[in-house]
């Protein structure tokens, strides 16, 4: 059986990480090399790392960031925001990372996902999904969750996957940052609809809340920031946790 996993993210804006509700509202929560070298010491399985800078200095900041922090970990992580071209891909990849995260462009050119998988291999190759629950299904929408997209996010899920992508990281814009729980709804119709593996994002408030999307939605893997961050919990508390509730984790 496959262990599951347990993902910080650090959401990076011109260098420093911050945190937000609903895609809104964001603070600063420090430095990102220090968080992930913490993270690491912690036991986190891996690290995601999204850009959510505008500017083309942001995009280089974060070329550093990202070449710092490879030189400090010893997990694995994925780096993501304003990826457009697989030139965008290889700089990353470069500077240390393990896997890029596409989103926005993944949706406005398809064909990045296959190109990018035919280039690097699948495994490197992660399709973040921003989904928000209208009321019958789950829309899918782009640029940091302003824009709606025609597209349901089961739908995008099996056609990413088929396009190459080697794991999803789907994010419940509903639960994002709420403390709540995970969206067990959203994430069990996910990864019931495809075969690789599916990161759980958004809601993450205590440590029930891990041990129930690992259990009713069969998530791979399970993503938190604030409760992190702020010292809610730790990493070492929610696999403690998991591992008593008799939740395999590594």
């Amino acid at each position: 059986m496959l262990t599951k996993r347990i993902v910080p993210c650090l959401d990076v804006k011109e260098g420093r990480v911050v945190k937000g509700i609903n895609f809104v509202s964001l603070r600063d929560a420090g430095d990102p090399v220090e968080l992930a070298k913490f993270y690491d010491e912690q036991g986190a399985d891996e690290l995601v790392l999204l850009d959510i800078s505008a500017s083309h200095e942001g995009k280089e900041t974060m070329v550093e960031v990202v070449r710092t922090v490879a030189t400090e970990l010893s997990i694995p992580f994925t780096v993501g925001g304003g990826i457009r071209t697989v030139e965008d891909m290889k700089r990353l990849l470069r500077a240390g990372a393990d896997k890029v995260s596409l989103n926005t462009s993944a949706l406005d050119q398809p064909e990045l996902i296959r190109e990018g998988a035919e280039f690097f291999g699948s495994q490197c190759i992660v399709v973040a999904i921003d989904a928000k629950w209208n009321g019958s299904s789950w829309d899918v929408y782009t640029h940091g969750g302003r824009r709606k997209t025609e597209w349901d996010a089961v739908e995008w899920a099996k056609r990413s996957t088929k396009l190459g992508a080697g794991e999803l990281l789907l994010t419940s814009m509903d639960k994002d940052g709420s403390k709540d729980g995970f969206d067990i709804a959203l994430t069990k119709a996910v990864r019931d609809a495809v075969d690789v593996p599916v990161i759980a994002s958004g809601g993450a408030g205590k440590l029930a809340d891990f041990a129930e999307v690992f259990r009713e939605a069969d998530a791979d893997a399970a993503l938190a920031a604030s409760v992190f961050h702020y010292k809610e919990t730790s990493v070492a508390e929610v696999k403690g946790f998991l591992k008593a509730e008799g939740v395999n984790v590594r």
